[in-house]
């Protein structure tokens, strides 16, 4: 099994400028993605797909890997489709965002594992247990609910499921890690956007409205995703631990 992980990065966040190369403890935020993800015994290769000569310079000053891509890309996913092109001998693709510096390997084996056992969904995911009294509430927190072979039913920024009665019924929070058949990757990018994926701002629910499944993963792991200044600051204060597998 080839698997190759893309980190789409790009200088465009308005609400934390320039976020790929600002510092954490000493290192461009985008060294910290690449580095971590390089740890992982199961994937074959890592490349940074960016729109930014100035990302590039700093990706080849810390020996990695990036390939400049069109800035009239919409999402991370087109960016990352973009690579895929070029990696014809890849089985596998992650989708690594370029504002997750404490990825943990472990949570990336996590992710294709349903690959490794032989498998071959669409397209994966990651989702961790939601607590439930803090975020299900919170839009900033996306719920994913399963059927009961754990592909994805839906996903939301709304409270859901509504619990009309005392009972339990799972909800988990989104991880937004994906990884995708590469023949898959290209094909959902030529996808249409849907309806409730630009009512909610959620790109995979395309995947959903089209017809596809998602399988979604476990882990009861946790990292910091940094979209925000306070998330940044958070970011300086963050006690980071990984461990990698082999698979």
């Amino acid at each position: 099994m080839r698997i190759l992980c893309v980190i789409p990065s790009r200088m465009g966040s308005t609400r934390t400028p320039r976020k790929p190369l600002l510092p954490i403890h000493g290192k461009p935020m985008i060294q910290w993605v690449y580095e971590n993800a390089r740890l992982s015994k199961i994937i074959t290769d890592v490349v940074v797909a960016t729109d930014s000569q100035e990302i590039m310079d700093v990706v080849a000053s810390f020996g990695g890997k990036a390939l400049m891509t069109s800035p009239d890309f919409q999402t991370g996913s087109d960016r990352v489709a973009a690579v895929a092109k070029n990696y014809e001998d890849m089985d596998v693709i992650i989708n690594l965002q370029g504002d997750e510096p404490f990825i943990k390997p472990t949570m990336l084996e996590t992710l294709v594992q349903p690959y490794l056992d032989g498998q071959m969904p669409c397209m994966t995911t990651l989702a961790r247990p939601l607590n439930l009294s803090l975020s299900h509430a919170e839009p900033g927190a996306v719920k994913v609910i399963t059927d009961l072979y754990d592909n994805a039913i839906y996903f939301s920024r709304a409270p859901i499921p509504y619990f009309r009665v005392d009972a339990f019924a799972p909800v988990y929070h989104h991880i937004g890690l994906y990884a995708f058949q590469r023949d898959f990757l290209l094909k959902y990018t030529t996808l249409s956007q849907s309806p409730l994926e630009k009512t909610e701002s959620l790109e995979q629910l395309r995947a959903l409205e089209h017809g596809y499944k998602i399988r979604v993963c476990f882990t009861d792991e946790d990292t910091l995703e940094i979209n925000t200044p306070e998330e940044y600051a958070a970011a300086q204060k963050f006690v980071f631990q990984t461990t990698s597998t082999t698979l």
